[in-house]
């Protein structure tokens, strides 16, 4: 079992940032200690919503008082997802290399959001930027979307060759291990989504059917992030931890497309999390 720290958004109602990923991690077995950076009565996607942002000294104190109940010498992963602003981001960064000088060995997995093909980049200017020229030299683990990865490279993504080049770029920024978590190739089967495994050592692709929803799921990124984290921290298998993550997340996927659902299934589906009903192999490429 591992320790997870993780700081993401929280709505009232719905699976995404935290609620989409806090779920799965505990599910797998694993301690989550939850920052919540909003709180909102639903995600953005539905187009209206209510609730606050918190503001940078709330979340100060919240890490302050993580510190004094000295929980980040229990921490062994630190996992954030979409930042509203940079400050926001900045603030993580200066308690993050507090938590490493307490627990060296912590691990930090970042979901850089910032948008997705067709929709475009939905962050506050100032967070790209922020991604380029602090967290990727921080991240052990990157989770981009395809938009994302061309967004942090500026290299057109549609090629596996293309791919394979935006990711070695982010090992030269510092990240260890970067995971794309759609991947849509000119050469490809379009019918097929794949994602990419990427470290400086080796390289995984794995294929699942593309399914369309009537209405785009929101979180799902959040959700696939969180659960290959937990798979990689139990396992240390790439290969296996990216399997895992792909067969849950697509068994979730199956039965929100099946439900008609327009938030994740996880509730319902959730034996998909530990014992998915679908195996895709991951390839060596």
């Amino acid at each position: 079992m591992a320790h997870i720290l993780s700081m993401q958004s929280h709505v009232a109602y719905g699976y995404v940032g935290n609620r989409a990923a806090i779920f799965p991690l505990q599910r797998l077995g694993h301690e989550v200690t939850a920052i919540n950076t909003v709180q909102f009565s639903n995600h953005t996607g539905y187009g209206s919503w209510t609730g606050e942002i918190m503001s940078l000294g709330h979340i100060n104190k919240i890490f302050e008082g993580l510190q004094q109940r000295e929980i980040f010498r229990q921490i062994d992963a630190v996992l954030t997802g979409y930042l509203g602003e940079a400050a926001l981001g900045e603030t993580l960064i200066k308690w993050l290399k507090v938590i490493k000088q307490e627990q060296p060995s912590v691990i930090y997995c970042c979901d850089p959001v910032m948008g997705d093909v067709g929709r475009g980049t939905f962050v506050k200017p100032g967070v790209p930027e922020f991604f380029k020229a602090q967290a990727i030299s921080q991240a052990h683990v990157l989770t981009p979307n395809q938009y994302e990865l061309e967004l942090l490279t500026n290299i057109p993504v549609d090629t596996l060759e293309s791919a394979l080049q935006a990711c070695q770029l982010l090992h030269q920024a510092g990240t260890k291990i970067v995971l794309v978590t759609s991947l849509t190739r000119k050469e490809a089967d379009p019918a097929m989504i794949e994602m990419l495994l990427h470290t400086e050592q080796e390289a995984y692709l794995v294929t699942t059917p593309r399914l369309l929803m009537p209405i785009p799921v929101n979180g799902s990124g959040d959700a696939t992030t969180a659960l290959f984290l937990a798979h990689y921290l139990e396992h240390k298998d790439l290969a296996r931890a990216l399997e895992l993550t792909a067969a849950s997340i697509f068994g979730i996927f199956q039965s929100t497309h099946d439900m008609k659902r327009r938030e994740l299934d996880l509730i319902a589906a959730q034996n998909e999390l530990v014992n998915p009903r679908y195996h895709f192999k991951a390839t060596k490429i």
